[in-house]
């Protein structure tokens, strides 16, 4: 349900008049969890900046498109999703994976020697594990287990039943069990 204050900006964004000013303020109102979003599905700092410029710039060139159905936030989040998953395909195919980069060593290490990344090692293999998931699960996973996203905002999304998406959930945190007991 869209609150009073996200149909006043909605209102705003479509107004010509005013649609730099309440574009900014979109941008700085959404900015820092959708960046957290974005960087637990592609790990880098460097990495989720560029996806979140681009997911701004998507944005700006196609708010006449915004169907006024769904929630501001679900739009964005969209946006970031597909942007997300097209840079990790464009990565996965811009580089010859090593064994051991495909089993996922190193992730770890790399999180935590980055100066961007405040968190512990058992949060570096957290994301070390979800990083092994299949696209859908990492996303699904990260954005229940991070966002407390609800699987009825979550199927808006994605685009997918609110079952498929528990399953995935459920599926995605066995895999991460797994993970954690083999790296103990």
């Amino acid at each position: 349900m869209k609150t009073t204050e996200e149909t006043l900006l909605i209102h705003q964004l479509m107004d010509l008049k005013t649609r730099r000013r309440a574009f900014e303020t979109m941008v700085r109102q959404y900015s820092e969890k959708l960046y957290w979003m974005v960087r637990r599905m592609v790990l880098n700092h460097e990495d989720a900046n560029d996806i979140m410029q681009n997911t701004f710039l998507k944005a700006w060139s196609s708010i006449d498109d915004f169907r006024q159905d769904s929630k501001l936030s679900t739009w964005l989040y969209r946006i970031a999703v597909n942007e997300s998953i097209d840079f990790m395909r464009r990565a996965k195919v811009r580089r010859a994976v090593s064994t051991d980069e495909a089993e996922g060593s190193g992730v770890a290490a790399q999180l935590v020697a980055d100066k961007y990344f405040d968190g512990d090692r058992t949060q570096a293999l957290l994301m070390e594990a979800t990083s092994l998931l299949p696209e859908v699960q990492r996303m699904v996973f990260n954005l229940r287990y991070y966002d407390e996203m609800k699987y009825s905002d979550m199927s808006q999304l994605l685009d997918t039943s609110e079952g498929a998406l528990k399953a995935s959930y459920h599926i995605a945190v066995k895999k991460i069990k797994e993970y954690f007991s083999r790296h103990d």
